[in-house]
């Protein structure tokens, strides 16, 4: 079977760990990539992981996974660290990744972050949200944890789930999200994730 951008960056994961925990050494690492990213087949990526814990799941086509595998989010080349909605609006949405770090600032204007369909640079993300008589949505999916510490200072700073789902896993994803609202506010909702299939960014 053809491999997808998908089964490489999994495979791609197993190695960064696998550096990580000492398994293997940092020219390994980057011998092994070169074999990752020139395999055609699912057949070319088994022999680099076959050493290695997780080597089996690695190189499962991405149709066949559970949906809330964390290796199937994780990575990619990491969006706009920004959004900035001053006297006007800013959108994040769609396929796209969220960095490590994302600050999104709203000034007598609004901003929108959904990362429904969204993947994750890191396993562990932070949104630093600050809305000045303004307001920040955030809609996060029930399938990642997500941690608000935030604060409303004549304003508000709330989480709201709408999903009705128990907490995702501890291996999931992670957003803390963070900041303040200063007469305004900043909304987190948590939904269903609604996914059929891992998301993908667009081109890839």
């Amino acid at each position: 079977m053809r491999a997808s951008d998908a089964d490489r960056e999994r495979v791609a994961q197993v190695l960064h760990n696998a550096l990580s925990e000492g398994r293997i050494t940092v020219n390994e690492l980057e011998e092994r990539l070169s074999t990752v990213y020139a395999a055609k087949t699912l057949g070319e990526l088994k022999p680099v992981t076959a050493d290695l814990p997780s080597a089996s799941a690695a190189v499962e086509p991405a149709t066949t996974r559970a949906v809330g595998f964390p290796d199937q989010r994780i990575g990619g080349h990491p969006g706009s660290p920004v959004s900035i909605g001053v006297l006007s609006g800013a959108v994040r949405k769609g396929s796209w990744v969220l960095p490590p770090q994302h600050n999104s600032f709203a000034f007598w204007g609004g901003t929108e972050i959904d990362l429904r369909q969204a993947r994750f640079a890191d396993k562990h993300c932070t949104i630093t949200a600050v809305a000045i008589m303004g307001g920040i949505q955030i809609t996060v999916p029930d399938d990642i944890n997500v941690d608000v510490t935030g604060i409303g200072f004549m304003g508000g700073f709330v989480l709201e789930d709408k999903s009705g789902a128990p907490p995702a896993p501890p291996t999931a994803p992670t957003v803390k999200i963070n900041g303040l609202g200063f007469w305004g506010g900043v909304v987190v909702y948590r939904k269903p994730a609604q996914r059929t299939e891992p998301p993908r960014i667009e081109g890839a």
